[in-house]
């Protein structure tokens, strides 16, 4: 069996904003753009692997959602504990920097973890944890 992560889906409740995070801060391309109802789902992914997408998505659109739950994801994603990606990079420091001169919210420098990995974190726009990774 051979498998790929093709698409991932993230919420994004400022499309613009998290737009100008994944385009510009993480380089990654956009690859398409659909407006439906003023609503948004933005395709984007790393330049050079056309096989791996992240789209961006209005958060709780789903109809089978009721309001409570609407409300709940709301709050978690308020509270940055909705969603999470974890990236990698051979340049972690500098992806780091690139990043956070962006103005993305910093929530951890790079850092040797206790189980074997250096990595990094941010907050996206909607409050997504993006987490990077280094790769050897």
């Amino acid at each position: 069996m051979n498998l790929i992560i093709h698409q991932t889906f993230l919420p994004a409740d400022d499309p613009d904003k998290s737009l100008a995070f994944y385009r510009d801060a993480l380089g990654f391309e956009v690859r398409n753009d659909v407006g439906y109802d003023n609503m948004r789902w933005i395709t984007v992914g790393p330049v050079g692997q056309p096989e791996t997408s992240i789209i961006l998505e209005p958060p709780a659109v789903d109809p089978g959602l009721s309001d409570d739950e609407r409300r709940t994801i709301a709050e978690l994603m308020a509270k940055g504990s909705y969603a999470t990606i974890v990236l990698a990079t051979p340049d972690l420091d500098g992806t780091f920097e690139r990043v956070r001169a962006s103005g993305a919210d910093v929530v951890q420098e790079p850092t040797d973890q206790p189980y074997g990995v250096r990595d990094c974190a941010f907050r996206d726009p909607a409050g997504n944890m993006v987490r990077i990774n280094q790769t050897p």
